[in-house]
């Protein structure tokens, strides 16, 4: 576990106790053990999540209305009828 041993962990759980004291001790433990089941909780959902959305298939585009490719294609028939210029102000 991180490569810490046993010497090294009492060192630490000595230091803890000694700065916290027994009475803080306990309650610390409890909050940094519900801190890390609620991070392993959090990160096994975005596993899951991303492993979901990598297997589902990509969506299939809607199918084309009958009334878009009719107007689609009138608009290309038609011609555009052309503009004459605007008289500019200063002339």
């Amino acid at each position: 576990m991180f490569g810490i041993g046993m010497p090294e962990l009492l060192v630490i759980l000595v230091v803890a106790l000694l700065v916290l004291g027994p009475k803080r001790l306990p309650e610390m433990a409890r909050s940094l053990g519900r801190g890390m089941a609620e991070f392993r909780r959090a990160s096994n959902e975005f596993t899951r999540t991303l492993s979901a959305s990598v297997d589902e298939p990509p969506a299939a585009p809607p199918p084309k209305r009958a009334a878009d490719s009719k107007s689609a294609a009138d608009s290309k028939s038609a011609p555009e009828p052309e503009v004459a210029p605007r008289p500019r102000a200063d002339d």
